[in-house]
């Protein structure tokens, strides 16, 4: 189990790498453990291949044999089913392909963090007591089980569905009503709860992830207005939102498995889900690009202080230069090409620029592109359920013109 090596002053200044893989907020809790302990994983080693299979082996293939069993003539459907498959054949091995990346996100911000010198010594001491006590939340039994809770929620209400959202390999007919069939009761029991549990895992292991921003976000920060990356030097952390992109894809593939099969089984049309789409885009950018929000106040601040602080810099040094070469140049307009004030006003000038660029929401374009891209492709299937496929790509070509 990960531990959190607390440093000092001398250590958080270096940039210690060894430091920074030590303080994990993925690689924790009961599950993780219990993984450990089975040797599904190591500290070192996330065993991606092998979860997987377990996972599917679990997940799906009991649907397969139960539906061979119990209700041989509905196999076909099964393996059409598309909002299972797409849940326990694409999700599932996308969730845990998805914390090896939350867990590289995570590493890579809390590294440069450090490496970058962005905090001061007692900020330092700070944010470590911050990060010991994420870590005590990561290893609490009682989160997880909550998410079990939850994901066994609406176990019920899958139970009494109506009987026309349920697939017939998922039914067994008993003489006196519809009641799930062994496979149905599978899906329902064991099925949904991997599905479920590895989304709530995610979820709340970003929830971590948010609290560590805000409490970042209220610390002094060593900013500098004319940083290159125009965020005041903490650009990086507009790359937060690659960890939960994942969760994205699986939630919005799961969502849109959903559409898709009330458009092709019960009639729906792609237009009656159109708000729909449009508040599902709003809250997945909301979960994973809200908590940047936390420094917009901070770079605000920078942004004004920088314009004023720069901005009378640079008004003395242009005056000198005024005075100098336009007010006082006769008899030195040989030395004007030479002259070393030339180029620093240039390069004032140019650090100005930076000033004026700062943006007080420190959003990466790569992660923005991403996170649109685990919206829009998941639901692409959605549209071709009623749209042919030459039709979308005439559509985007002729939007790309």
């Amino acid at each position: 189990m990960a531990k959190l090596s607390v440093a000092t002053p001398q250590q958080s200044r270096s940039g210690d790498p060894q430091l920074s893989r030590d303080v994990s907020l993925v690689r924790g809790g009961p599950f993780y453990r219990i993984q450990e302990a089975i040797r599904l994983l190591t500290p070192e080693r996330w065993n991606l291949g092998r979860r997987i299979l377990l996972a599917v082996g679990v997940g799906w293939v009991p649907l397969l044999v139960l539906t061979l069993l119990f209700k041989f003539d509905t196999i076909g459907e099964l393996l059409h089913d598309y909002t299972v498959n797409v849940r326990m054949l694409i999700a599932v091995p996308i969730l845990l392909l998805g914390q090896v990346m939350m867990e590289n996100v995570f590493r890579m911000i809390i590294h440069h963090l450090r490496e970058a010198e962005l905090l001061p010594a007692p900020e330092q001491a700070k944010i470590d007591r911050t990060i010991g006590g994420l870590i005590r939340l990561r290893d609490s039994f009682v989160a997880e089980a909550i998410i079990v809770i939850i994901a066994y929620g609406n176990v019920a209400a899958i139970i009494g569905a109506q009987k026309s959202a349920v697939q017939d390999w998922a039914l067994g007919d008993f003489g006196w009503g519809h009641y799930l069939s062994p496979a149905g009761w599978y899906y329902a029991l064991v099925s949904q709860l991997i599905f479920r549990f590895l989304v709530g895992l995610s979820l709340w292991k970003w929830f971590l992830w948010i609290c560590f921003l805000f409490r970042l976000s209220r610390l002094d920060l060593e900013l500098v207005p004319t940083h290159p990356d125009q965020h005041g030097g903490i650009g990086f952390l507009g790359m937060s939102p690659l960890a939960i992109a994942p969760t994205i894809f699986v939630a919005c593939g799961a969502i849109g498995s959903t559409w898709r099969s009330q458009i092709l089984d019960h009639g729906a049309h792609l237009m009656n889900f159109k708000i729909d789409a449009i508040v599902l885009l709003l809250i997945m950018l909301i979960i994973a690009m809200g908590p940047l929000v936390f420094f917009i106040p901070k770079l605000g601040r920078l942004h004004r202080q920088g314009i004023l602080q720069y901005g009378t810099l640079g008004q003395l040094h242009s005056v000198d230069f005024h005075k100098k070469w336009i007010l006082h140049r006769a008899g030195h307009e040989e030395e004007f090409l030479t002259a070393p004030e030339i180029s620093t006003l240039t390069d004032y000038a140019s650090s100005y620029e930076n000033v004026e660029k700062l943006q007080p929401f420190p959003l990466d374009r790569g992660a923005t592109v991403a996170l649109i891209l685990a919206v829009a492709l998941p639901l692409l299937p959605v549209v071709l359920a009623e749209v042919p496929f030459v039709t979308v790509v005439k559509g985007l070509l002729s939007a790309m013109k």
